[in-house]
């Protein structure tokens, strides 16, 4: 008479046929991974340039005046979260959540740890020289925002290339 449990054999290939469904599963999830990560990335970046204009607009001056390359840290992240002489927060940061980015330390970081940073056009050409990571991006805007993958964190980068993790508000 046949038992009707499963055989050692039978368990062993329904275990290797769910391995090896797995394997196939994994690298199309890291990929949405990399994929919401990078848009998150994108939206930060396109938040702070708007929050740089609407700055601007409401006293008539930029946050801070330079144009060179600038971390979103300090007085000008403070000022555009409210530490501002009307005290208007031009965007809200949540705190720090690895994989999502936001606020720690005084710094606005990308997905991947590293501070936003972002370019300013001093003399209202709307003419940026110098933006991006390679320095050679020439932007038509007021302000540039991008990440660095040079500043960001590696224990959060999952070995994910350097052009994967380079975002752009432009």
């Amino acid at each position: 008479m046949r038992s009707k449990a499963f055989t050692l054999i039978e368990l062993l290939i329904v275990i290797a046929i769910i391995g090896i469904l797995m394997a196939l599963l994994f690298p199309a999830v890291g990929s949405a991974i990399t994929a919401a990560r990078k848009a998150q990335a994108r939206n930060d970046a396109v938040q702070i340039a708007t929050a740089c204009r609407a700055y601007e607009t409401e006293y008539g001056v930029g946050p801070w005046g330079t144009n060179s390359f600038t971390e979103v840290r300090g007085a000008l992240l403070d000022a555009l979260m409210g530490t501002n002489a009307r005290r208007i927060i031009f965007i809200e940061v949540p705190y720090y959540k690895s994989g999502k980015g936001g606020y720690t330390n005084g710094a606005f970081l990308d997905p991947w740890g590293g501070p936003y940073q972002i370019a300013y056009d001093t003399n209202y050409s709307s003419d940026i020289q110098n933006a991006g990571t390679n320095g050679k991006a020439k932007v038509r805007s007021m302000y540039a925002v991008w990440t660095d993958p040079s500043k960001q964190d590696p224990k959060k980068t999952n070995n994910i290339p350097p052009d994967r993790r380079y975002v752009e508000s432009w």
